[in-house]
């Protein structure tokens, strides 16, 4: 019923994005907001699902593969590649070979921290949260460091990608990222009753037969493709995972992943499309979607953190 929920009130989210206030040509304000709306709903099902597959391998309810550094990459690749070759030649390459680009970089570097982090059964929460603020720190010098000798011009066009927007998706772009995506969600489903039993840990998955290594390694990549499609679609949403995931498992109060990942992918829908309805409609544009969610995000991970230490 609590699914059902959520899936009527999405939906009914997406129909309010869709035509509230239109003025105009509806021709034009449905093809510019369906490609809004299509984004939105793919950035919250990838991240969603994606978060909360993540918070169980993992073992915390903190960690989302954005707190692990990946945000922070994303924003390193644009400034690399302004540095190096300039600003005219990161506008004139199409959007394809920029979401290709960082697609590939993420990808690659998910990959290898997660293998790394994973690779010897190590859960420990304190390890965990310390190489995601060391490799965040990394990245956030390097790039702020880059930054600083860059021309005005290159700068400006470096400022214009470091935050998510939904404004102006391409929608060639869009359809790719859509079917990745689906792909990504659909692999997870048969890997949903394999991960209840990973979430009671290492040595109990193994007791019960669990093969913890290739569901762990397969999960990942998983993992790894939907943050790095969503991400290098439309840009950092530092906290949303962390908001949505843990938003999921307070809605629905069961350990049941076949529950837990459907509901996290509606909450995610719900909240980027709810959220940018407020800012777009109601706010006027005032701000960005990202910037209201890493200012929550912010907050909610702080006492999250806080309710872990005193436990």
């Amino acid at each position: 019923m609590t699914l059902g929920i959520l899936a009527v009130v999405s939906v009914l989210a997406v129909i309010g994005y869709l035509t509230y206030d239109v003025r105009g040509s509806w021709s034009y304000a449905m093809d510019l907001r369906s490609r809004q709306v299509g984004s939105l709903i793919v950035v919250g099902a990838a991240v969603g699902a994606s978060s909360l597959v993540f918070q169980t391998i993992a073992g915390s309810r903190i960690l989302t593969p954005s707190v692990m550094g990946f945000d922070a990459l994303y924003m390193l690749v644009q400034t690399v590649i302004v540095f190096f070759f300039g600003s005219s030649t990161f506008m004139l390459m199409s959007v394809g070979e920029r979401f290709l680009i960082n697609t590939a970089a993420l990808v690659v570097f998910g990959m290898l921290l997660f293998r790394w982090l994973f690779g010897r059964n190590s859960r420990n929460l304190l390890v965990l949260v310390l190489v995601g603020i060391v490799i965040g720190s990394l990245f956030g010098s390097l790039t702020s460091l880059a930054s600083r000798v860059l021309s005005p011009n290159d700068f400006l066009t470096l400022q214009d990608v470091m935050f998510a927007t939904f404004n102006t998706v391409d929608g060639d772009l869009l359809v790719v990222a859509a079917i990745v995506c689906a792909v990504g969600l659909a692999a997870l489903v048969p890997l949903l009753r394999q991960l209840d039993v990973v979430d009671l840990g290492y040595d109990n998955a193994l007791a019960l037969g669990l093969p913890y290594h290739r569901v762990v390694t397969f999960s990942l990549a998983v993992v790894t493709l939907l943050v790095a499609v969503s991400t290098a679609l439309v840009g950092p949403m530092l906290f949303l995972g962390l908001i949505v995931a843990n938003l999921a498992r307070q809605i629905l109060p069961t350990h049941r992943h076949t529950e837990l990942v459907l509901g996290s992918a509606l909450v995610g829908v719900l909240c980027t499309v709810g959220g940018q309805f407020v800012v777009g409609h109601l706010m006027d544009n005032a701000t960005t979607l990202s910037v209201v969610v890493n200012l929550v995000g912010g907050i909610y991970f702080i006492l999250l953190l806080m309710r872990t230490v005193k436990l």
